[in-house]
């Protein structure tokens, strides 16, 4: 099979030295045999150009899309998902809770100020969380409430009164891309992006600040194989440049958008440490070995939830049921009981008809 990205990229190793080092190094070679051999052949095909390097890799993210070291990369990523042309004032620190607890499936996780004070957030995630709306609108409120107090801050370092700091709170956008979407957006097979944003149902136009937007990498490639990769805009340039490590998507993004070129070398420039790259493979994969086990435990705790809830309907049923069968045995006694009555009744009065029918025929024979 001809390797086509080391025609672009002649500095890729090759199957035999990728393996000659891991091999010559006893550490190198215990770590890698202890993976899965799933896990062995995408590390061997990322390192000798079979494949390509998904950026959405935790360790190629930090380093190409660092907007501290290249925020004119961030910038242009965000003003094509914004719709708007954006320029980096500052890189906010993300808050530490929120790591502790999620890093295993959040790949990155950059919080970014614009120039005109908006706030961005902009996220990878290898696997869809549950509940993404709910997450992504408690984050957001974070987020205005950062802004908020840092805007009230500054007013009052400035003299300004605490009250007017609302008309100085900008935009808070959160975006998401999903490597792996959740259920709810494969429902949209061709739409790959989806924007939110608080609106009256009276039509009145009120800025209620948070907006939203939510890419589906894995529909976004989906539905360019299904187009013969046409990659029409930069964006799509951009969203592919993310998510695909399929070697004809690389040098197609390539041939119509040059300047990436130079970002993919720099990811093979990375891959030229294998030491260094395992390390942080191995690092990845342990992450989502522990995020796969709570996930499943989640998905579990949530079947069971629902057979449980199922259970309580259906004996819920049984007892509406027994409930109604009992009331028609009860009406069913009560008819019994009134018939009863009714027999009782027509005995009686048959038995006065043959009383008054024998005093007649004992009058008639005198």
């Amino acid at each position: 099979m001809t390797n086509k990205l080391r025609q672009y990229f002649p500095m890729i190793h090759t199957r035999q030295e990728v393996l000659a080092e891991i091999e010559a190094k006893p550490k190198l070679k215990q770590e890698f045999y202890s993976w899965g051999k799933k896990y062995r052949k995408e590390f061997l095909d990322f390192c000798t150009g079979v494949k390509g390097v998904k950026i959405m890799y935790d360790f190629i993210s930090k380093e190409i899309l660092n907007p501290e070291t290249v925020p004119e990369r961030v910038e242009e990523l965000l003003s094509l998902l914004i719709g708007q042309q954006v320029h980096i004032k500052e890189v906010l620190p993300n808050d530490g809770t929120r790591i502790s607890d999620e890093s295993t499936l959040v790949i990155m996780d950059m919080v970014v100020e614009l120039e005109d004070g908006s706030i961005v957030n902009l996220e990878v995630q290898k696997i869809g969380y549950k509940f993404p709306g709910a997450r992504s609108a408690c984050y957001s409120a974070d987020l205005l409430l950062r802004q908020y107090r840092r805007v009230r801050k500054k007013n009052k370092q400035e003299g300004k009164k605490t009250k007017s700091c609302y008309r100085d709170i900008k935009d808070v956008y959160t975006i998401v891309l999903f490597e792996t979407s959740p259920s709810q957006l494969h429902k949209f097979r061709d739409v790959y992006l989806h924007h939110f944003e608080q609106k009256s149902d009276t039509g009145i136009q009120l800025n209620l600040l948070q907006k939203y937007l939510f890419i589906s990498i894995d529909i976004f490639l989906k539905y360019q194989q299904n187009i013969g990769i046409q990659l029409e805009t930069r964006r799509d340039a951009w969203l592919a440049f993310m998510g695909s490590d399929n070697p004809d998507i690389i040098l197609k993004v390539i041939e119509k958008y040059p300047d990436f070129k130079e970002m993919y070398q720099q990811v093979y420039e990375i891959c030229q440490n294998i030491e260094e790259v395992m390390g942080m493979f191995s690092k990845e994969l342990a992450e989502m070995d522990r995020n796969t086990a709570q996930l499943m435990i989640d998905e579990m705790q949530e079947d069971i939830k629902q057979k449980e809830e199922i259970l309580k309907g259906q004996d819920d049923r049984i007892k509406d049921q027994i409930n109604k069968l009992k009331e028609q045995d009860d009406r069913l006694k009560e008819q019994d009981d009134r018939l009863k009555e009714q027999d009782d009744r027509l005995k009686e009065q048959d038995q006065v008809i043959r009383e008054l029918m024998k005093k007649i025929e004992q009058l008639e024979n005198k």
